[in-house]
Parts: C-alpha cells; sequence; structure tokens
C-alpha cells in the first residue's frame, strides 16, 4: 500500500502542472486579448504556403515568426484534422482561436468597416461545440473567449484594404516545463476545425 501511494505521488509530480485558462477580458502582456487576435492574423497571413503554420502537416513550422511572451499556436484552412508536435520555450503564454473568421473585401471593391465586422461576427454565431482540453482536462464557459475587431485593421503595413475579425480565442499559460496534450476545435454552422498538438515546452 505505501509502496502504491509513493508511486502515484511520484507519478503526479512528472506530470506537468495545468496551464492557467486566462480569463477573456484580462491583459496579457500589456494588450487586450482583442488586440492579440488582431496580432494573431498579422502573424498567420504573414507567410508563404510553404513557410505557414497553418497549413503545417506536423508541427514542424511551429516556431515560424515567433516572438516575444506570447507564442501563438495556428489553426486550419478549412475542416481537415491536424495532429502537430511542437517545441516551445518555458514560460510562454499560448494564444490561439478554437475558431475564428476574418472578412476583407472582394477584390477591387470597397466595403464598409460596419459590413466587415457583421460578416465576420455572423460566419461565428452560434458554435455548436467549443472543445478545448489539455492533458485530458476539459475547460468549461468557453462561449465567453469570443474576441471582435474593435473596428477594421489592416493585415500588412502594405496592404490598404480593412479588415474585420471575429472569433474564439484562448489565452493558457504561461507554460512550465513538461508535456502537454492539446486539443482544440470547434464546429460552426460556416466552419469547423479540429486540432491536436503535443507540446513540449523546455
Amino acid at each position: 500500500m505505501r509502496h502504491a501511494l509513493m508511486l502515484a505521488l511520484l507519478l503526479a509530480a512528472a506530470l506537468p502542472v495545468q496551464a492557467q485558462l486566462i480569463p477573456a477580458t484580462k491583459p496579457i502582456a500589456g494588450a487586450s486579448q482583442e488586440e492579440w487576435s488582431k496580432r494573431w492574423w498579422h502573424w498567420a497571413l504573414s507567410f508563404d504556403d510553404e513557410d505557414s503554420p497553418v497549413a503545417d502537416a506536423d508541427g514542424s513550422l511551429c516556431a515560424n515568426g515567433q516572438s516575444g511572451p506570447v507564442w501563438f499556436l495556428a489553426g486550419t484552412y478549412g475542416s481537415q484534422r491536424a495532429v502537430r508536435s511542437c517545441r516551445i520555450p518555458a514560460g510562454k503564454t499560448l494564444f490561439f482561436p478554437l475558431a475564428n473568421f476574418i472578412a476583407f473585401p472582394p477584390d477591387d471593391e470597397r466595403e464598409a468597416c460596419a459590413s466587415l465586422m457583421l460578416r465576420a461576427e455572423s460566419a461565428t454565431e452560434t458554435p455548436a461545440a467549443l472543445v478545448l482540453d489539455l492533458n485530458g482536462k476539459r475547460f468549461a464557459g468557453l462561449e465567453a473567449h469570443r474576441q471582435a475587431t474593435k473596428g477594421c485593421f489592416l493585415v500588412a503595413p502594405d496592404d490598404d484594404a480593412p479588415a474585420a475579425a471575429n472569433g474564439y480565442y484562448v489565452a493558457l499559460g504561461p507554460l512550465k516545463r513538461g508535456r502537454y496534450t492539446l486539443n482544440f476545435g470547434a464546429i460552426l454552422p460556416s466552419l469547423s476545425q479540429a486540432v491536436t498538438y503535443t507540446l513540449d515546452v523546455r
């Protein structure tokens, strides 16, 4: 009995501490999570397809474009399931979308910012499911993590076309050293995604 208890304690000590789910209204590194949602889009759309973490098949591109205290994780294009592995420095806070959408004006046309915001909002309404699971722990209350950009923004400095984004983003961390299995995704009327990351935090 004593040996079994010691083994259980050792196994528990070997598991990484569960990362904290940061409330959606709490700033991260001095910026609101609405601002981080825009920065996520700047990051995600800054790559050619062959270098994009969003198009990444196995996680080998997960470190591309990362800097500072926040580490972005990518979702997917379309609804194809993704299984990835990623090595992350300890102490980073993860920021990523369960599901999100960005609206641009049609090519060579103008569209009012209010219309773009409405399209982004409509695309992310009424989720049938929002999923966040870390090392077997399922998180609830994810509807509260919806972030809509306040007005429109430019995705790239050399692009004068405004955009508006909306979606469900979460922040986890800061991460302690260890190995984590992260599952996340969503099912919405017009889009869905399902992603699994094995995170090696060192």
